[in-house]
């Protein structure tokens, strides 16, 4: 299985996503902040969903496991 380049750190008691570790980088990320790179283009396997109202990062679909998020 591939590396993951993010990471979940933490997450709400209903499952939404809200820290983020980029294994590359070293860097720790909100999910406001992973959200501005997404859209600034930092990160092309990812984007962004509004999901009750909140945009969040999810992993574009495709075939490959190493950019899903866990």
């Amino acid at each position: 299985m591939a590396n993951k380049r993010i990471k979940v750190i933490s997450e709400t008691d209903t499952g939404r996503n809200t820290n983020f570790h980029d294994n590359r980088t070293g860097a720790d990320m909100s999910r406001a902040q992973f959200v501005k790179k997404i859209e600034g283009g930092d990160y092309g396997n990812y984007h962004i969903r509004k999901i009750n109202g909140l945009k969040t990062p999810v992993s574009n679909p495709d075939n490959t496991e190493g950019n899903n998020l866990d």
